[in-house]
């Protein structure tokens, strides 16, 4: 997998696939190609391990043509080399292709029986051959190749022989189609797109496309006409530029106090103290018929659901808990008609999370779906959802999804709580303490200049445990993830109550801990870990409200003081700061980190 970009009309197509390929950098990859036809229908590649801009400046310059396709590919089969980037061709007939061919070793044999000589050590290439063997039209072509196929793609085909068309097609891997003047595009997300249109058209699983200057045609793998709708799309080129910041991750993280103002804006009211959630499609009789709610994500987003499974159990006296989607539909879940599912995606694509929604969806259970990115395929997928509003996200790195993603679920903890049990004085307590997060977001981002310092201090170490009890649980978990992610150091995160059941043989001076402290009923507790890890020469830093004694911390960030159901929300925001200057710190490049990808649209 990683990133698909198309173009088909009157204007040399290597301008406009460089730029695609450019914008969807931030998914992730380890190389880049474009294939295109030129003048006389000659068939024209050139791909290569690494950067864009490196495949950008070993074009010839007389490198030009239309159609064209081009891809950035993240390795699923065979490592990074030239040979394994995309485009693949057979003859006449070059694709690239996301996802992964699961009886790839069984299409390959029959090929190699057939004939077949491979060029790469990809299932992708399996594609070009069986496209190419049909030696028929190309909508025929890719139609009777895909029948062949078991497992994901998203798809496009260039064959010399019909130069005035493209065919795309989807299979749990993204594809849509962008509309111009007399012009179209395909990309696999949005980016690629933002700077030629705003009108896109989704394509759904099972669904081919044959795209041509002046239009395009949709239908299923068995031939039937599908009928698409264009969408008008919200996001503009300035969304996916950095914006005078060094990285995409710390324009996002600064953009946080904007995004949950976005995240509120409409959606607290007034005059019964609660929240207004329209998307939930839900009336109050219903609401309260839930007897459960389950939150399944991947990532940060099973984080921020971790947090919001508890703002649901504290505010709305519901039981809730959160499950990694990627595990879920392998366990044979029992599916509850008084259960809330919430599949929760910043992309709306993850693999994981879009196959547990489907399963809940065939068993009957009722989906609600938060995802960031409108008109996506798991806010398709959904019975009902509610969207973050963040703006795209262009650091491979969730930090301002994850802040929207849980201020979402503290507004659907108070639009449930206050349908149950919760207080009018409560619900205008929690209502309040949603107001004030976006200025208190700005003063924990007001302090970065000493946060950066305790970052590379704590950067020289090889790694270490973040702790927390009850709310800062949650905080704990997602700020191992983001400093590991981004800069390589070990990290892991434990319920401070755990770490004498084991880990605490590890903790020395040699391994520091960062501790999630909020000024709540548990201070007392948290401070008796602090004088374990001391006890021990460990190295301490808090997160939290009040300076604890000196002996039992070396640095202290202070947090300004919510509501306690809040505090996690702001809680999380200097460990994100914390991440990202330990990654700047190590010289480590911080927007795409090593072997991760933004949207995960694989297994």
């Amino acid at each position: 997998m990683c990133g698909i970009v198309a173009y088909v009309g009157s204007r040399d197509s290597v301008p406009v696939l460089l730029e695609g390929l450019a914008r969807l950098e931030y998914r992730g990859y380890d190389s880049a190609g474009l294939a295109v036809l030129g003048r006389s229908g000659d068939l024209r590649i050139r791909k290569a391990k690494g950067r864009v801009a490196d495949l950008a400046a070993e074009l010839p310059a007389r490198f030009k043509g239309g159609p064209g396709i081009g891809h950035t590919r993240w390795a699923t089969h065979g490592e990074p080399s030239d040979a394994n980037a995309h485009p693949h061709a057979v003859g006449p007939v070059a694709i690239v292709h996301n996802g992964i061919i699961e009886n790839a070793d069984e299409l390959r044999t029959g090929l190699v029986a057939r004939g077949a000589q491979f060029s790469s050590d990809t299932d992708s290439e399996i594609l070009a051959h069986l496209i190419a063997e049909a030696d028929t039209d190309l909508e025929e072509a890719v139609r009777s190749a895909l029948t062949q196929v078991v497992g994901t793609y998203g798809l496009a085909v260039l064959d010399a022989r019909q130069p005035d068309r493209l065919v795309v097609a989807r299979n749990g891997s993204p594809v849509l189609l962008g509309i111009g003047e007399r012009e179209m595009f395909a990309a696999s997300d949005l980016s690629a797109l933002v700077r030629y249109t705003r009108q896109v058209v989704h394509l759904d699983d099972g669904e081919v496309a044959t795209v041509q200057a002046d239009g395009f045609r949709t239908f299923t793998l068995d031939a039937q006409r599908t009928t698409k709708q264009p969408a008008v799309i919200e996001a503009d080129l300035g969304s996916y530029e950095a914006d005078g910041h060094a990285h995409f991750m710390h324009k996002e993280i600064h953009e946080q106090p904007q995004v949950v103002e976005r995240v509120l804006r409409g959606r607290l009211d007034e005059r019964f103290n609660t929240a207004h959630l329209g998307g939930l499609k839900m009336d109050a009789r219903e609401a309260r018929g839930i007897r459960r709610v389950k939150i399944l994500g991947c990532g940060s987003a099973y984080y921020a659901g971790l947090l919001g499974a508890q703002l649901i159990e504290e505010m709305a006296r519901i039981p809730a808990d959160a499950e990694a989607a990627s595990e879920f539909r392998y366990r044979n879940p029992v599916v509850e008609a008084d259960t809330l599912y919430v599949g929760v995606s910043q992309s709306g694509e993850t693999y994981d999370t879009l196959a547990a929604v489907q399963e809940l969806t065939r068993k009957g259970g009722r989906v609600l779906g938060v995802v960031n990115t409108v008109g996506s395929t798991i806010a398709r997928a959904c019975d009902a959802g509610v969207y973050l509003h963040a703006g795209p996200e262009v650091s491979v790195t969730s930090t301002k999804t994850f802040t929207a993603t849980a201020t979402v679920f503290a507004l659907l903890a108070l639009h449930l709580g206050r349908i149950h049990d919760l207080s009018t004085a409560d619900g205008r307590r929690i209502s309040a303490g949603l107001r004030a997060l976006p200025d208190q977001i700005a003063q924990v981002l007001a302090m970065e200049e000493e946060i950066a310092s305790v970052a590379k201090e704590l950067a020289q170490y090889r790694g270490m445990f973040f702790v927390g009890r009850v709310r800062g649980w949650p905080v704990a978990r997602e700020g191992a993830q983001k400093l590991k992610e981004v800069s390589y150091l070990h990290a892991e995160a434990y319920p401070a109550s755990e770490l004498k059941h084991g880990p605490l043989a590890l903790v020395g001076p040699e391994l520091p801990t960062v501790a999630v402290i909020p000024d709540d009923e548990l201070v007392e507790k948290n401070l008796s870990t602090l004088g374990e890890i001391r006890a021990r020469r460990g190295r301490v830093a808090v997160v939290g409200h009040s300076a604890p004694d000196v002996k039992l911390a070396d640095d202290f960030i202070a947090v300004p003081k919510n509501e306690p159901e809040l505090d996690p929300i702001l809680l999380s925001v200097p460990l994100q700061l914390l991440a990202y200057h330990a990654a700047v710190a190590l010289g480590n490049d911080v927007d795409r980190p090593r072997n991760l990808a933004k949207s995960v649209t694989v297994e």
